[in-house]
């Protein structure tokens, strides 16, 4: 059904830039005026000065020379150097992990190193999460590099186009504390584009309204293009672009094995008889419901026994939560009433370190396999990172996965049924409960079956590369944007 444009004339620009600024104001003097006792309180803040600053300027210019829509030539916010007026915002986690950080870095990357004659410059601003300092001394230095610089460009707001990468609570007028995207509203740039995505079923009424706000919305699969429609998003508004992932980056040719157990805490499994892992079952997630822990733990201690030669380590980090990971899982085997086999427990490791990004590659290429059995994804970072590192992957056929993920280059799991999401944000929403006897199907197959799952795990590089590399996706996105550029300047 086609919805009503939205009138963007309504909304007070003169409101919204106070409220901005004030509150970049009280940044500013909340920075000067702390007492910095703690490093990492000083290293946070000093984060956030750094990434603000010149965002403050840029805006201020436009405030003093652009309002009244005739440029004053004191106020020029484009770079001498550049070629073109033409510009990009990208908003996003950028400092912060997860997965619209890690999704938005990678299109940042790809556009910079795969555009040799570009037709617009991309800024950045951070938007949509707490910052960490963890996760920005984890970048590499080439990203950070890049960062500042990409921070300090400066574009005038009426030839710029804002992409705002998070989910839809986020955007303007945002509904919890973190910069608005768009920062002063709709009508004061070129075009606005929205670019989330959803893990279950539908997109919620209040989502499909600020959707329809935006001129387009980008989303990741066919799965989301079928849901965002189906819940009242314009057709006419949707379309999909899918992620890519950096190759080059995650190639398992270029890096020695982490040591897995240095930096792993033992939850099961008998250290006295630990003379070797043996075959590793490696899984990445959030600790929430929707990750399908539960799932896997299910399988695993019901497939496999101290016995065997096996180790699943779990690499995870609090949602919402304590981070007691452990003990959860103690007290979720002891619920389960699962009968220790005689042999004990197979082997269970928790890992609630922070790994770097840096070190990622090093952490798949310890690994044997992958293995999530989400109940629903956007699009399953993890996973295509796995892949890209030639590692056999089983991943729930459902949701985001779908897009990527065949018989051909991994193992599909088989969704036993659909269930009702029962709380939180999506409370009464479908998601997915994969098959736990499927899983223990599949897990005992990988192991035993070492060759056929090389070549599945090869073919799902291979697919990686032909499909959702940096320069194959770099020209999609860039292509979007020019027509929308294109399309401006003719109308």
């Amino acid at each position: 059904m086609d919805q009503p444009t939205p009138d963007r004339s309504k909304r007070q620009w003169k409101f919204s830039t106070f409220v901005y600024f004030s509150s970049i104001l009280f940044l500013l003097l909340s920075i000067f005026v702390l007492d910095f006792t703690t490093t990492d309180l000083y290293k946070f803040q000093s984060l956030r000065f750094t990434f603000t600053a010149n965002r403050i300027y840029s805006y201020l210019q436009f405030l003093l020379g652009f309002y009244n829509g005739t440029p004053d030539s004191n106020s020029e916010t484009v770079n001498p150097g550049s070629s073109t007026s033409h510009c990009v915002l990208w908003m996003a986690p950028f400092l912060s992990s997860g997965g619209y950080s890690s999704e938005a870095w990678s299109y940042i990357l790809s556009l910079r190193r795969n555009l040799t004659h570009p037709r617009f410059r991309i800024t950045i601003e951070h938007h949509g999460d707490l910052e960490s300092v963890e996760f920005w001394n984890g970048l590499a230095k080439e990203t950070k590099e890049l960062a500042v610089e990409l921070y300090r460009t400066q574009c005038r707001p009426n030839e710029t186009i804002v992409v705002c990468h998070s989910e839809p609570g986020a955007w303007y007028p945002p509904l919890f504390e973190t910069l608005p995207c768009p920062p002063t509203g709709y009508e004061d740039f070129l075009s606005v584009i929205g670019r989330t995505m959803f893990e279950t079923d539908r997109v919620n009424p209040e989502h499909v309204e600020r959707c329809n706000q935006m001129d387009h919305v980008w989303v990741p699969t066919e799965f989301h293009v079928s849901s965002f429609v189906q819940s009242g998003v314009d057709s006419s508004k949707v379309v999909k672009i899918v992620q890519p992932i950096d190759v080059a980056f995650f190639d398992p040719s270029k890096y020695e094995p982490l040591d897995l157990m240095a930096i792993g805490d033992l939850v099961l499994g008998s250290k006295m008889k630990n003379s070797g892992l043996g075959f590793v079952f490696l899984s990445v997630f959030k600790w929430e419901q929707r990750k399908g822990w539960d799932v896997l733990l299910k399988a695993y201690l019901r497939e496999f026994s101290g016995k065997e030669s096996v180790a699943l380590f779990l690499l995870t980090n609090a949602y919402h939560s304590d981070s007691d990971f452990g003990n959860k899982i103690l007290d979720f085997v002891e619920e389960l009433n699962i009968e220790e086999p005689r042999n004990g427990y197979p082997f269970v490791y928790v890992i609630d370190k922070h790994v770097a990004q840096v070190d990622l590659p090093r952490l798949y290429k310890a690994a044997d396999a992958f293995v999530l059995p989400t109940r629903g994804e956007g699009w399953g970072r993890p996973i295509v990172e796995a892949m890209a590192m030639s590692l056999p992957v089983i991943a729930t056929n459902w949701s985001g996965p779908t897009e990527y993920l065949t018989e051909q280059n991994g193992y599909p799991l088989v969704v036993e049924e659909m269930s009702e999401v029962e709380e939180g944000p999506f409370e009464g929403h479908q998601w997915a409960e994969p098959s736990v006897d499927k899983l223990r199907v599949l897990m005992r197959h990988v192991m035993s079956n070492p060759d056929e799952a090389k070549v599945k795990g090869k073919r799902g590089r291979d697919d990686m590369m032909q499909k959702f590399a940096p320069e194959v996706v770099a020209k999609v996105v860039a292509d979007q944007i020019e027509r929308i550029f294109d399309e401006k300047i003719r109308t």
